[in-house]
């Protein structure tokens, strides 16, 4: 039903009508002119006004003169020869070019033409000022350029007792600014001086944080919304996860409850792809993955415990200390563990053992970095141990690509956003490496030392260009690699393309290949045992094939020793006879 309400005044309190009409002017008042006044004016001289009795005009037509222009074409046929003259004989043609000209009149009839061919020329040859010409040959001088790296700033943790930089978050609008949290990872080394605070830098101002957080645990992750750059999620090292706004200020604006967090640190969050904006989920040591909406925090939405046999017993379950989620899959997410396994699962799944759908097993230790490549999801990274290994999800006993083990720890790596071949890993002795497997697989395109003290974060920026590496002692330096190592080369998606299902095609081969071993490994040592009660003693036939065996190795050692006295006699033969001769030569 709609509401109406009508407001009404009477005509007599709107005022006196005003009514309009034509009459002749009228005098009301005349003042007189009073000399008093005229001490105080003053006298404009001179006084120049410009007066013109009569309008400026100006009248101007042009036209001119109409040229129509058609295009035509010329076809251009061998012509001008005499009739006595074959132009496809090459001797007729060359001795009738030289009889003309040796010719008087040639060179006086060539001389005018040369100079309407030079001026037809040179309007060919006039420069189009916006037109790239050396385009081709940039693009090649930037693939023989160097790779090299230079530092561009470092961000120093402002307190006295120095933590490690554990992870680094980009600013996603445009990348000015970095996100760094700041947490000691040593159990039970916080000391009661120890800063709370993880800051956000200003990378053109290394001087001072442009802005400070402070959690009520220190935070070992922390992450930027790709949606609203205003937002950052972050996890806590006594298990809680916590937003906050940079519009309202340094404290959180939401945290978990205690009793629905993790029971251990929170070592990785990422933002989800929906519609909100507002969900994510994280991973932590204590072997749950929970979903959360920061809207309302007081308990996750979603629970998964990582226990591979798929009971959900969280006595069992694998603890995560790095995650992936790549948002063009969005019901599937990978977590890498602390002993050294992939776990693949599986988001809409109905039950929760059907949520872990399978597990790739290649390290010996934690796996602490865990990303799909952005240009072949299926082939993903991980870093752990004393190496990097690229995987595809096809094949699940082995990596189909792997570098040679260092002497010092990895602790972080991630690929390039802009190519597909290249990715980088950081290291315990304070090296960064840059890999190109198009370039050379053994050894890393490009290996620096940014630190004396160790590397535990890394993180690049979306153009490529720009990456931070986050040291024990609370340094995130800022580098910047050279334009080669992030400007995307010709045909590179293909050969990077064809590289992976060389490699991956071949791990099949030998996976079948080792199959079919073990597969007569195993029906051998069954027909064996077949043998062995269908002969019914069992001692006896061991001792015959231990003596056959020695019979036959003392056989091959006879065998040796008489071919190698028999070689000997030939030598001493062979050289009594070149000494004999040698001596009737002297003789």
């Amino acid at each position: 039903m709609e509401i109406v309400y009508v407001y009404t005044k009477k005509r007599s309190k709107f005022g006196h009508q005003c009514n309009f009409s034509d009459r002749p002017a009228e005098l009301h008042v005349d003042i007189l002119p009073d000399p008093t006044f005229a001490a105080s004016f003053i006298y404009r001289d001179p006084c120049d006004v410009a007066i013109q009795c009569s309008q400026e005009m100006s009248e101007h037509e042009v036209n001119t003169q109409r040229f129509e222009s058609e295009t035509c074409g010329i076809n251009h046929v061998e012509g001008g020869w005499p009739k006595d003259v074959n132009p496809l004989e090459m001797e007729q043609t060359i001795r009738y070019r030289k009889k003309v000209e040796k010719d008087e009149n040639y060179v006086n009839t060539i001389m005018p033409l040369g100079n309407h061919m030079e001026h037809c020329i040179k309007q060919n040859n006039a420069t189009d000022i916006y037109q790239e010409c050396f385009e081709e040959e940039e693009i090649e001088d930037g693939t023989e350029e160097q790779p090299s790296a230079k530092t561009i700033n470092v961000f120093r943790d402002p307190n006295e007792v120095k933590r490690t930089a554990t992870s680094l978050s980009w600013h996603p609008d445009g990348g000015r600014k970095l996100a760094v949290s700041y947490a000691s990872l040593e159990f039970q080394n916080v000391t009661s001086n120890m800063s709370l605070d993880s800051y956000i830098w200003d990378i053109e101002n290394p001087n001072k944080p442009d802005m400070t957080l402070k959690p009520v645990s220190p935070l070992v992750c922390l992450e930027y919304n790709p949606k609203d750059s205003h937002i950052l999620v972050g996890g806590s090292y006594n298990g809680q996860i916590a937003y906050w706004d940079t519009r309202k200020g340094s404290q959180p604006v939401e945290m978990s409850t205690i009793e629905h967090s993790h029971r251990d640190p929170v070592y990785k969050v990422i933002w989800l792809q929906s519609k909100t904006g507002t969900d994510c989920f994280s991973a932590s040591t204590d072997g749950q993955v929970l979903w959360w909406d920061i809207r309302k925090m007081s308990e996750p939405t979603e629970r998964l415990v990582l226990d591979p046999s798929k009971k959900g017993n969280l006595e069992n379950a694998l603890g995560a200390i790095s995650l992936e989620f790549e948002t063009t899959m969005p019901t599937k997410f990978m977590v890498g563990t602390e002993q050294g396994l992939v776990v693949s699962c599986n988001r809409k799944a109905k039950t929760p053992a059907e949520k872990i759908v399978c597990t790739y097993s290649g390290h010996h230790g934690p796996i602490y970095a865990l990303q799909r490549n952005p240009f072949f999801p299926k082939n993903f990274l991980t870093v752990a141990d004393w190496t990097a290994r690229i995987w595809s999800e096809d094949i699940r006993e082995s990596s189909i690509m792997w570098t040679k083990y260092h002497m010092a720890y990895l602790s972080d790596g991630c690929w390039s956003p802009v190519r597909p071949s290249v990715f980088f890993t950081v290291k315990m002795d304070g090296t960064l490496d840059v890999w190109d497997f198009l370039f050379k697989q053994n050894d890393p395109t490009l290996s620096l030392k940014v630190c004396d003290e160790a590397l535990y974060s890394l993180r690049v920026q979306d153009n490529g260009r720009f990456l931070g590496c986050g040291s024990q002692l609370g340094n995130a330096t800022l580098l910047e690699i050279s334009s080669g190592l992030c400007t995307l080369q010709k045909n590179e998606k293909a050969l990077a393309t064809a590289m992976f299902e060389r490699e991956t095609k071949r791990e099949k081969i030998l996976e079948a290949r080792h199959r079919e071993l073990r597969l007569k490994e195993r029906s051998r040592s069954e027909q064996s045992k077949e043998d062995e009660t269908k002969e019914g003693d069992g001692d006896e036939s061991t001792e015959d094939l231990v003596a056959c065996a020695e019979k036959e190795f003392y056989e091959m050692l006879e065998a040796e020793m008489k071919k190698r006295e028999k070689e000997e006699k030939t030598e001493k033969e062979e050289d009594k006879q070149e000494k004999e001769v040698y001596e009737e030569k002297e003789t």
